[in-house]
């Protein structure tokens, strides 16, 4: 593997010739942080091209599995993601609903080529960076049109959803459990799609920190995620849950208005605080006793959709614990099922009437030094162009105090950017 450093005159036309020149392969995943920059991620645009080696989920021992395939290939990046049904592997689980978009529970792969790529600079890595960067550079970035063909529907009609949420209202009244998230899912079948035109209408239409377009064979994530699910740096683990989502305004102070209703509203904030409480406890089993600790409660995070309300939780890692372990012992993230957290996810079972798959599980990387950064899968399209079926969910909240009205009209918002997309392709 040789390294390469070059300088860029237009990074944002060499990304853009980068992502088109990487549809050639069949494995790409590339992240764009969108300019998002905080304290714990350091990449602005990550690319990952080709198969020197991939690891697929069957079924059993799945992060006990991906351990020994990051073992066998120090020193490598390693993308790929985490479908939310492996929670049946870690806990006595299982999902009763069909697999229709056919993705696997987990597929990561070494890449063949990695280029990093800053404001200024790019690093590329392969067999032969040069003729990689000569072959980029004379790369047409192609105009094609967004081509979606076909009906969205949704799986969940809106008395099912009420009905579902006054059973997990009842839940909560029994003492079940005292919070969960009820998704829904919007699909199409036998559609046709141009998906790498599909990301990029996403991502101009909602820039977020987690943005990533994912590909393998013919299956695609088309991702505009803002939620980190975990990330690791040295003997730091750290989460940082969303709970609590308002509309963007019209207006400045419109908007200010809006921030100010979601950072004092004693419903958003309460389940916040009741997740953070369960991801604490989920850290705790990875972390060096006493270390635990939520450093940014309720922090305002403002993206070209909506505000959110988002609160970060840190840990040193006890040793002897793997990278893969942290991830399963923190695994699905707590802010998509609720709490308790396995009393959440056997009602979640029950009352969806769609198999999450890969929406809800995490999607990033294993890098090089060790560590790793992953999002949740939100706010996301998931594609399979050989069967022709395109998938998304939305979801949110249900305490005892919820109101279903809202809560089913927060579905729709958190889904506004994707609806967008798709209305969009249908008359583009």
């Amino acid at each position: 593997m040789v390294s390469l450093a070059c300088h860029l005159n237009d990074s944002e036309t060499f990304t853009q010739k980068a992502l088109q020149w990487a549809m050639q392969f069949n494995s790409v995943c590339y992240l764009d942080s969108n300019g998002y920059r905080d304290n714990y991620g350091n990449i602005d645009v990550f690319i990952a091209v080709g198969t020197a080696a991939s690891f697929l989920s069957d079924g059993s021992n799945t992060f006990t599995k991906l351990q020994q395939f990051i073992d066998n290939h120090p020193d490598a990046w390693i993308p790929g993601f985490l479908g939310y049904d492996l929670k049946n592997e870690i806990e006595n689980l299982h999902s009763q609903h069909p697999n229709y978009t056919e993705f696997p529970d987990a597929y990561f792969f070494v890449p063949e080529y990695t280029l990093l790529i800053g404001q200024y600079n790019a690093e590329i890595k392969g067999s032969d960076p040069k003729a990689i960067i000569t072959q980029i550079e004379a790369t047409e970035i192609k105009d094609e049109p967004l081509g979606f063909k076909g009906q969205l529907k949704k799986r969940m009609n809106r008395s099912t959803y009420f009905s579902a949420f006054a059973e997990l209202q009842r839940h909560i009244r029994k003492g079940d459990i005292y919070e969960v998230n009820l998704c829904q899912e919007f699909f199409a079948e036998q559609i046709s799609l141009n998906p790498l035109e599909a990301y990029r209408k996403l991502n101009e239409v909602s820039p977020t920190p987690f943005s990533c377009f994912f590909k393998f064979g013919q299956k695609y994530i088309l991702s505009a995620s803002p939620e980190r699910f975990l990330s690791k740096n040295g003997r730091t683990l750290l989460s940082q849950p969303i709970k609590g989502t308002a509309p963007r305004g019209k207006t400045a102070g419109e908007d200010d208005q809006l921030k100010n209703a979601l950072a004092t509203s004693p419903k958003e904030i309460s389940e916040n605080i009741m997740i953070v409480d369960l991801v604490r406890n989920d850290l705790t089993r990875s972390a060096e006793p006493g270390t635990v600790k939520a450093s940014d409660l309720l922090q305002i995070h403002s993206f070209r959709q909506v505000h959110q309300l988002i609160s970060t939780i840190t840990c040193q890692i006890r040793e002897g614990i793997s990278p893969a372990d942290t991830i399963r012992n923190t695994f699905p993230a707590g802010s998509m099922t609720g709490a308790p957290k396995i009393s959440a996810m056997k009602l979640i079972d029950r009352y969806e009437n769609s198999r999450r798959g890969v929406y809800s599980g995490a999607l990033g990387y294993f890098s090089p030094q060790g560590n790793y950064d992953f999002s949740v899968v939100i706010r996301t399209l998931i594609y399979n162009a050989d069967n022709g079926y395109l998938s998304f969910h939305t979801g949110g909240a249900i305490t005892d105090n919820a109101d279903p009205e809202k809560e089913y009209n927060e579905c729709l918002l958190k889904g506004k950017a994707l609806f967008e997309v798709l209305k969009s392709m249908a008359t583009g």
